[in-house]
């Protein structure tokens, strides 16, 4: 179960996110492999599960609980943010995806956010991907719903984040510390191979240049590193 954390204020949206997965899943670190986006990229399904484009929009994709994996005969979730990153801004990102058919995918939840705003929006493998606007303050999705204090790791960690500036979240990502069920950095050498690959903090500020962080390996071990890419269009993101 994957885990993003986004601050909604006035100024801007702030990101941070682990990714969990399978360690011998390949994937290689943030670049440019689609034209005007940055993101990692899987090697197996040839999606992301976090990129940005040169608009300055985001777009971060998580399993939803018990769809660990690809199916056949459903497109890789992988694909659903490049389809998002396609669009200018958030708003019509989240437009974009809402038309789409929810049963090409396993189910999914999705993450937009832009400057201005951010949003969830749930697949849920039948009818339209539903969406949902995240109002001002700090929020958590992992598997289920956005903040869903039932699921124990939202219940741990989101009081964690909303009580902690942006500038210390990377500290909190690196966290081990409490049952399994609650761990929002996990090892995986102590959970057959599933655990924590990597990690990310987003800077989505008005009127300033879009900042992407990453760590090539769980955060309590690897370096979260600046990102810098698409000088060709005048900025460095």
């Amino acid at each position: 179960m994957c885990s993003i954390i986004i601050g909604v204020h006035a100024e801007g949206v702030y990101a941070a996110a682990n990714r969990d997965e399978m360690a011998s899943r390949a994937w290689e670190p943030p670049a440019e492999y689609w034209p005007g986006i940055c993101g990692g990229r899987d090697t197996l399904g040839g999606g992301t599960w976090l990129a940005l484009n040169r608009h300055g929009v985001m777009a971060a994709v998580l399993n939803r609980e018990g769809t660990l994996g690809p199916a056949p005969g459903k497109e890789s979730r992988g694909r659903l943010p490049l389809r998002a990153l396609a669009h200018a801004s958030a708003a019509a990102a989240a437009a974009a995806i809402a038309a789409l058919d929810s049963g090409a995918f396993r189910a999914f939840n999705l993450v937009l956010a832009d400057a201005g705003g951010a949003w969830f929006i749930r697949g849920l493998g039948t009818g339209r991907p539903e969406v949902l606007p995240l109002a001002r303050g700090v929020h958590m999705v992992a598997a289920g719903e956005p903040d869903d204090l039932a699921n124990p790791r939202i219940a741990r960690h989101l009081p964690r984040f909303q009580a902690t500036p942006f500038a210390q979240w990377g500290g909190l990502l690196a966290d081990r510390s409490g049952a399994r069920a609650e761990q929002i950095n996990i090892a995986a050498a102590e959970n057959d191979g599933f655990g924590t690959v990597c990690a990310s903090l987003v800077c989505l500020p008005h009127g300033s240049v879009t900042q992407h962080m990453f760590a090539a390996g769980p955060p309590d071990v690897a370096e979260l590193r600046l990102i810098r890419w698409n000088v060709r269009y005048g900025a460095e993101y």
